[in-house]
């Protein structure tokens, strides 16, 4: 059990580490791949022995990390009222207890920058897609029926892989509530979570975060779509076909024939301009100084950070309310207060989250921790994680930890390439697995996927009463969620 509880949290930090080959079985491609390490490992002796020069992370201070997810977890459910009114200043207290040990004690920058890093370019991406996508207002005068509600749910997540999870749900999230507005129920916006939110986000970067970060990382933008689809197909598929016998059992109460209401069938739009914001916020992801070499950015411990994407983003989001159709923000009742929420939680998970993804980082490159890698625990460890933390940093976590598994570096944009692409054994079956299983999993909890708890918001304000924390996991995602994920580890992991 500790080994796996090791295995859950694998290093974040950006740091190349001491990688471990696999042992040479005489073949060509195992010497080529350690002689690729030995010559990566010569050249990141400097960044290193920088890290190395500052003490581990105590254990005890895990703590704050697992007092902020309890906290989420029952704050809502037990008392609500003060979680409301002072969410923010937990989140943020804790995460400033840890950083300021980083800082004073253990006089360690480079984790909290890092982090910082990745949480602007998180929190960036959700910000632009929100505020551009609620200047936009749709209208379906359309019948709510199981079918219609299952088209939309379909056409939301295959859309979501051309404007990410994040841009799907604020685009359509307000429209399927008001299509379902005489009969809305959880189990609505539940399945909107599953199918639009996470599900339906895997076969592009643009999809989901995590998918994002490996695109960034070296994965090649169509390896997901040729790797993803089948499994995508299956899980959809499932969720589609239980949502519409759930949605027409529960509507078989209510005679939709009687209705006096007209229904033109027609969709409508209001504030089109903000498709350009949109489009803008698509296109501004791949200005990636890693990927682009021309692309500015700040070099830091030998990495190059963005900060013009963000620029972007952020600018998109400020430009794309200030210019928004009146009529759409008002029609959408458009307010800050979800990503407001998103924000201040998150910022203090990417904080509290340091010291237990770097107590166990030697361990998942230690050689008991690379022997228990394989896409099993590969699938399992990543969907679990990403569960109960943000999955996109989730899906580096376990992406470092297979890649060091053999000899590989996940800092060297050639070797994610040739891993990607199966030039290392069982490599591109190994990235499936953490890839399907960080985009599927972050549907099991409303923290798992940023969207879950900005649709979750919404759905409050519009009057509907969502499950608590636990209420989602026990009603909803354990018994419909979980067995199709065992199914889909049956079908390609579990006999592989």
């Amino acid at each position: 059990m500790k080994k796996l509880f090791f295995l859950l949290l694998l290093h974040f930090s950006l740091v190349n580490g001491a990688t471990h080959a696999v042992k040479a079985e005489g073949t060509v491609l195992a010497a080529s791949a350690q002689e690729q390490v030995n010559a990566q490992n010569i050249n990141s002796v400097a960044l290193d022995t920088t890290y190395n020069e500052h003490p581990s992370a105590p254990s005890w201070l895990v703590i704050p990390f697992v007092l902020l997810l309890i906290m989420i977890a029952t704050g809502p459910l037990f008392y609500e009222h003060f979680w409301e009114h002072n969410f923010h200043r937990i989140a943020m207290g804790l995460g400033a207890i840890v950083v300021l040990y980083y800082l004073l004690v253990l006089h360690n920058i480079h984790q909290p920058v890092h982090s910082l890093a990745e949480y602007i370019q998180f929190i960036s991406l959700l910000a632009a897609l929100f505020m551009a996508s609620g200047g936009i207002l749709i209208k379906v005068d359309h019948r709510s029926t199981p079918l219609a509600n299952v088209l939309l749910l379909i056409s939301g997540a295959v859309l979501s892989n051309l404007i990410g999870t994040t841009g799907a749900s604020m685009l359509l999230i307000r429209p399927f509530i008001r299509m379902n507005r005489n009969r809305i129920k959880p189990y609505h916006i539940v399945f909107f979570i599953l199918m639009v939110s996470n599900v339906g986000g895997s076969l592009t970067p643009i999809g989901d975060p995590p998918l994002f970060l490996g695109f960034l990382k070296g994965v090649p933008f169509f390896w997901t779509l040729t790797h993803n689809w089948p499994a995508w197909l299956i899980a959809l598929g499932l969720l589609a076909l239980t949502f519409y016998v759930i949605d027409k059992q529960l509507s078989a109460s209510r005679d939709l024939a009687t209705e006096s209401t007209t229904y033109s069938n027609s969709l409508s739009f209001t504030g089109k301009r903000n498709f350009f914001w949109l489009l803008l916020v698509i296109l501004s992801v791949f200005l990636d100084p890693n990927v682009l070499s021309w692309v500015p950015s700040i070099n830091y411990d030998g990495q190059r950070i963005s900060f013009i994407r963000e620029i972007i983003m952020l600018s998109v989001a400020y430009f794309s309310y200030q210019f928004a159709d009146p009529k759409a923000l008002q029609g959408n009742d458009f307010n800050f207060h979800p990503i407001r929420e998103v924000a201040f939680i998150f910022v203090g998970i990417f904080a509290t989250m340091m010291p237990a993804l770097e107590l166990v980082g030697a361990f998942a490159r230690s050689p008991e921790g690379a022997a228990l890698i394989n896409q099993n625990t590969l699938y399992w460890g990543t969907g679990t994680l990403s569960a109960v933390l943000d999955n996109a940093p989730t899906y580096l976590n376990f992406l470092a930890a297979a890649m060091a598994s053999q000899g590989a570096d996940i800092n060297d944009i050639s070797q994610v390439r040739d891993f990607a692409q199966n030039q290392f054994p069982q490599s591109a079956f190994q990235l499936m697995a953490v890839s399907i299983a960080s985009v599927f999993f972050g549907a099991m909890t409303y923290i798992g996927n940023g969207p879950n708890f900005m649709v979750k918001s919404i759905a409050e304000q519009n009057g509907i009463k969502m499950p608590s924390f636990f209420g989602y996991i026990i009603r909803y995602t354990v018994p419909i969620l979980l067995p199709i994920l065992f199914m889909i580890w049956l079908v390609f992991f579990a006999f592989a």
